[in-house]
């Protein structure tokens, strides 16, 4: 497709706000899906294109945080192996199956993320007692939500945070970073599979992903400067938005 001068700044605006609010609350997907779609690239080119930009974001956060000691690498790497699995395997058979019945489930999905929030004001505020194992936890819930990102994707970052806080019994702060690596590894296996059946846009992918390391970056010091008190409210609208955003989809 033609790339004018005018297409670059927007895709790179897009990008830098999708990266900000990405690795604070999730769903950056659902600013960067529709402008895509604007463009006139088909739904799968555009999911696989978002993939291409939104893995720069969450690598940009995953580093950061590693650099900053703000993510511990302890155990981290059989979590991500797990998640990039389920990506991987998601992506596969988003080609292969029927899944309409995502078109209602998602948004249910999103709206329980959303009210477990809202109505737990002081939510992820400390540690609790783990519902489940660490090795549960990563068998379970990791690659199942990795394999959500493969098929589909937006608001991953906020499953994988809720679950960190709801089944690990983890605070908010370090369940949003602890998400950013997982995020990644999803992102990136499920970019694989897509760039293999040749169905990512790399000219416009690139220009996004400059975008996303600005927005990522960005992103990564405002966990710490605004905290809880940033990222639930953004977890919640976020949360909402992209279950009405499914919804009037559907209508």
């Amino acid at each position: 497709m033609e790339v004018s001068l005018e297409l670059i700044v927007v895709l790179f605006a897009v990008a830098a706000i999708a990266g900000w609010v990405d690795t604070l609350a999730g769903g950056g997907g659902l600013i960067v899906l529709p402008v895509l779609m604007m463009t006139g690239i088909s739904p799968v080119a555009a999911l696989a294109t978002n993939k291409c930009q939104g893995f720069v974001g969450t690598f940009t956060a995953t580093i950061t945080l590693i650099t900053k000691r703000k993510l511990s690498t302890d155990g981290l790497l059989p979590l991500m192996l797990m998640s990039g699995v389920g990506a991987a395997i998601g992506t596969v058979l988003i080609q292969l199956i029927d899944t309409q019945w995502l078109s209602w489930a998602v948004p249910v999905l999103l709206v329980f993320v959303a009210l477990y929030f809202l109505l737990s004001p002081n939510l992820g505020a400390v540690e609790k007692k783990p519902k489940l194992s660490h090795n549960q936890w990563k068998n379970s819930a990791v690659p199942l939500i990795g394999f959500y990102d493969g098929f589909f994707g937006p608001g991953t970052g906020s499953f994988f945070a809720a679950s960190s806080v709801m089944l690990r019994g983890k605070n908010l702060i370090d369940a949003t970073v602890m998400a950013k690596p997982l995020n990644f590894t999803s992102n990136i296996a499920s970019l694989v599979v897509f760039a293999f059946g040749g169905q990512v846009l790399w000219k416009v992918g690139a220009i996004m992903m400059l975008g996303q390391l600005l927005g990522a970056f960005i992103g990564t010091h405002t966990i710490f400067w605004g905290g809880a008190k940033l990222i639930r409210p953004l977890v919640i609208l976020m949360c909402v938005a992209m279950s009405i955003k499914q919804i009037l989809a559907l209508l």
